[in-house]
């Protein structure tokens, strides 16, 4: 038996949703444990091109059975056309999903709520998604939620949106917002709710069996590790736990099952929205990395900030979610480049040593400087390797000296969003 977590060990969108494709195929569960549909998986395979942000990636294994865990929130609407998407492509979900009922469900007065918020920080705004999921959690954390348990009694279900609406509605219309309609609300949620009904019952006694009995569990992560809510860049973060130990209280899973960790980093960084990001480039090497790389958000859209790889930050997030292999993706992005940077550290104006990114807050982060190692580009295309030795030398250079300076070794690297265009590294 294996229970394997994929986490991101960057600031999202590393190509985690290959990685769960291409572990799914020998799992009998693939459970998601965190986030919201403020997340996006982008998977290529045999049925097509698949953009998720709710759906585990396990329907493509007809032995798999996939679960919502009650760490997500749940955008109804999200969750009902991607199981359409899956049924037009010939996958219906049939007896294969789990939802779990303790889920929190996104209200439409979230992303409203969620806009007064960004609005009034102006030029400090977080840059979130814009899919309310930060006052989902806040509502969550403050025992104002709903749970889909609340949509199986409409009248449980009435009193509490009716409460909420009388906190909600006063502060949209503070903000010159309209004010959301009681029943409209009530039998929107109750006609989606009634479409994925027959999939909402608890998993956790179907988890339990499943690694009593020995088989193999594979945990899907949101986001990256550089999004926590504690160990991220804060406030510039999400709202849920990204790390692998998320997936105990995400799923109620104990930590002692979890025996391996795929930690997925591209092979440079990115970055959507705002916050520090020391090695961000806004030269000709940036563009290229986002040109070559098509970093553009799966769920906004929006272009991507682009820099080099940052070997400070993926060994502390490594640290901090027990990776036990790294998967280095987007490795033909750098095929062009005739010099290849690594970052090693950081130096502040106030101090001659290198840094850590632990020692200080967003803030401080900001006013850091990247240290680097500079190493020979290949120039050569990596796209059609598929083992170790075919990369260029200057590569295979890359990604040791990557391992290295992760102090995590890797053992898988991509070369093109395909599942084929994948390498077993070690």
């Amino acid at each position: 038996m294996t229970v394997t977590a994929v986490v991101g060990c960057q600031w999202g969108d590393e190509a985690k949703g290959k990685f769960v494709d291409v572990l799914a195929e020998h799992a009998e569960i693939v459970a998601r444990f965190n986030g919201g549909d403020n997340a996006g998986h982008t998977v290529i395979n045999q049925f097509g091109t698949f953009k998720l942000r709710l759906m585990p990636n396990g329907l493509f294994n007809p032995r798999a059975t996939c679960v919502i865990g009650p760490g997500v929130v749940v955008n109804l609407a999200t969750l009902i056309s991607e199981i359409e998407m899956f049924r037009q492509a010939g996958l219906d979900p049939g007896e294969r999903l789990w939802i779990s009922p303790r889920c929190n469900v996104v209200m439409p007065y979230h992303p409203l709520i969620e806009s007064i918020f960004e609005q009034a920080k102006g030029g400090a705004r977080t840059g979130t998604t814009g899919r309310g999921i930060g006052p989902v959690f806040a509502d969550k954390v403050s025992y104002n939620g709903i749970q889909l348990y609340d949509l199986f009694d409409p009248q449980q279900f009435m009193d509490k949106l009716r409460l909420q609406l009388a906190i909600k509605n006063p502060i949209l219309q503070a903000f010159g917002l309209q004010p959301l309609e009681l029943e409209a609300v009530y039998q929107e949620k109750l006609a989606q709710f009634a479409q994925v009904q027959q999939w909402v019952r608890e998993p956790f006694g179907l988890l339990q069996a499943t690694l009593q009995r020995g088989s193999n569990v594979l945990l899907e992560g949101a986001q990256g590790a550089l999004l926590d809510n504690n160990w991220g860049t804060y406030p510039f973060c999400t709202a849920s736990v990204t790390l692998a130990g998320g997936a105990c209280a995400g799923l109620g899973i104990a930590p002692h099952w979890i025996d391996k960790v795929v930690g997925v980093a591209k092979a440079y960084t990115t970055r959507v929205g705002a916050g520090p990001m020391p090695t961000e480039l806004t030269d000709e090497v940036g563009q290229t990395l986002q040109r070559e790389g098509q970093e553009y958000g799966t769920v906004t859209g929006r272009a991507r900030r682009c820099g080099w790889f940052d070997a400070e930050l993926v060994r502390f997030t490594c640290q901090l979610n027990g990776v036990t292999g790294l998967a280095l993706t987007k490795l033909d992005v750098l095929d062009t480049l005739p010099v290849v940077k690594i970052c090693t550290g950081y130096r502040r104006p106030d101090s001659v040593e290198s840094r850590r990114y632990w020692e200080g807050d967003a803030h401080w982060l900001a006013g850091c400087q990247p240290e680097y190692i500079e190493l020979p580009g290949w120039q050569r295309s990596t796209k059609e390797a598929r083992i170790f030795s075919a990369l260029p030398a200057a590569a295979q250079v890359y990604v040791r000296r990557v391992e290295e300076l992760v102090n995590t070794p890797v053992s898988f690297v991509s070369v093109g969003p395909e599942r084929e265009a994948t390498i077993r590294a070690g």
